[in-house]
């Protein structure tokens, strides 16, 4: 429970960016889902499943694009010639 915890906290304005994106993905599948079906209750359950994917899909994307630019950050920060650098050893 405490790694849960810690990466909660560790990802606490991605998860919170993460929870309005989902909100507002329900709102507008459910608006989406009831104009095309009518039904009320397939509009729900469409509006309930599909963006529940959807915010998981996100924060894993989002995941990604922080690790990319991580990345990129790292490789200017090493300049263009660190490959070229003498090891040691």
């Amino acid at each position: 429970m405490s790694r849960i915890r810690h990466a909660a906290h560790q990802n606490k304005h991605m998860l919170m960016k993460t929870g309005s994106y989902y909100l507002v993905h329900i709102c507008v599948a459910a608006m989406v889902a009831y104009a095309v079906t009518g039904n009320f209750w397939a509009s729900l359950t469409l509006s309930l499943l599909e963006p529940t994917v959807q915010a998981v899909a996100f924060f894993f994307h989002e995941k990604a694009w922080d690790r990319r630019a991580q990345k990129s950050a790292a490789a200017v920060r090493s300049g263009p010639n660190a490959a070229l650098a003498p090891q040691a050893g």
